[in-house]
């Protein structure tokens, strides 16, 4: 028995790297915002947001296990040429848009750290995230998956400082899993925060990190590969959910109702002053690790959508440049960086069904899954998450424009 659950232990890895992803930056804006506006209000749309990503998650690492490629690669098998340059140009500007929030972020960070412009900041992002992804291409992924490991742990420490000095009330926690909106600005804060929390570039990047790490499965040892699938995405799941949980209730007890809390630059001033300097410092700290680590997992998740539908690669410092440069340009341009950050993640919901519709027909097909296709009731599941995020998307459209 504990011959096995270390064997389980030494497959653990592949979901950590996608679940920096779901503490990026553009989490940092849209959590703390609705947090400092509504408070509890929307802490159901958190709750039920990490749950779907778990499952979405777990299917995503099944693909690459059971069938040895990336889901970009199954999809593109499916596709004919038009239909596979259209198919990649979203998912490319799904990735470009996350690369933008995350470089921004690392931005504001080593403004608020260091008093760095923000031009500067977004470059100096640029280049260690580069060098992290010079580490994972190495193949030495073992190394990088500890690496990110060990980051993604320092990044909730602030947090919890801080909700131990201004803890809540358990009455308020229970009112915030009560569905509901109070007009279209909400609409708008849970459209992010389930763009920054289900996040379609790692959907295809998950299956790639499972499929690099173990290869091809082979049917004697699927089902313990699996089971430890199961558990590597419920451990750095909850990580991720309890990072963004934390980040809105400790913004609903302590900044509820204050001015200047609608940047990232005023939320940590205002935790420095109401609650401690130290937990004001942790939550720059935790910004900038958020900020290099997630973009180098977002730029990865790039290379994978290149290479799985278009079967092309680039040279990795083209490819940053690439990149880079739209968050340069927002920089750059003298754009609200915190509201930049909240735009990308409604664009990244929009990206969510184009990753989950594919998912959904290849995790339920007999033919490409094998003994592995989905229960009916999990397809139905991961079906019903793709509704409920064009629904909100449509929603927002309507509100918006009337």
């Amino acid at each position: 028995m504990v011959k096995k659950a270390r064997r389980i232990l030494t497959l653990l890895g592949p979901a950590f790297v996608a679940a920096v992803a779901y503490v990026d930056p553009g989490n940092f804006a849209a959590n703390f915002s609705a947090g400092a506006q509504y408070g509890f209000l929307l802490l159901w749309v958190l709750v039920a947001a990490n749950l779907m990503a778990m499952l979405v998650q777990y299917l995503s690492a099944k693909v690459g296990l059971v069938t040895g490629k990336s889901l970009p690669e199954v999809v593109a098998e499916k596709l004919g040429r038009k239909s596979r340059l259209a198919y990649w140009a979203q998912a490319e500007l799904v990735a470009i848009s996350c690369d933008i929030a995350e470089v921004v972020g690392g931005a504001i960070a080593l403004n608020i750290l260091f008093g760095l412009p923000l031009v500067v900041g977004g470059l100096i992002t640029g280049v260690v995230s580069t060098v992290l992804l010079l580490a994972y291409q190495s193949r030495r992924t073992h190394i990088f998956e500890r690496m990110i490991m060990a980051l993604l742990l320092v990044i909730p420490i602030g947090f919890i400082v801080g909700l131990i000095i201004k803890p809540a009330e358990p009455i308020q926690l229970l009112g915030g899993l009560v569905p509901r909106f109070d007009g279209t600005e909400t609409v708008l804060l849970a459209t992010a925060m389930l763009g920054a929390t289900i996040m379609p570039h790692v959907v295809y990047l998950h299956s790639a990190l499972a499929r690099d790490r173990h290869g091809k499965v082979n049917k004697k040892q699927i089902t313990e590969y699996l089971k430890a699938t199961r558990f590597d995405v419920g451990i750095a799941m909850v990580l991720a959910g309890g990072v963004n949980i934390s980040m809105l209730v400790l913004a609903a007890t302590a900044l509820r109702g204050l001015e200047g809390t609608d940047t990232l630059q005023g939320i940590f001033h205002a935790l420095g002053t109401n609650v401690s300097p130290a937990v004001g410092f942790l939550f720059a700290i935790s910004l900038l690790i958020s900020g290099f680590v997630s973009t180098s997992v977002g730029s990865q998740a790039g290379a994978v959508i290149m290479h799985g539908l278009l079967k092309k690669r680039i040279h990795i410092l083209v490819r940053r440049l690439i990149t880079l440069t739209p968050a340069l340009i927002v920089l750059g341009l003298g754009i609200d960086p915190t509201q930049a950050l909240i735009v990308s993640q409604i664009g990244l919901s929009f990206g969510v069904p184009f990753a989950l519709i594919p998912l959904a027909m290849i995790t339920s097909s007999k033919r490409i899954m094998g003994d592995q296709t989905n229960h009916r009731a999990i397809t139905y599941a991961v079906w019903g998450i793709a509704g409920v995020v064009s629904l909100l998307n449509i929603v927002l459209i309507f509100l918006t424009f009337s």
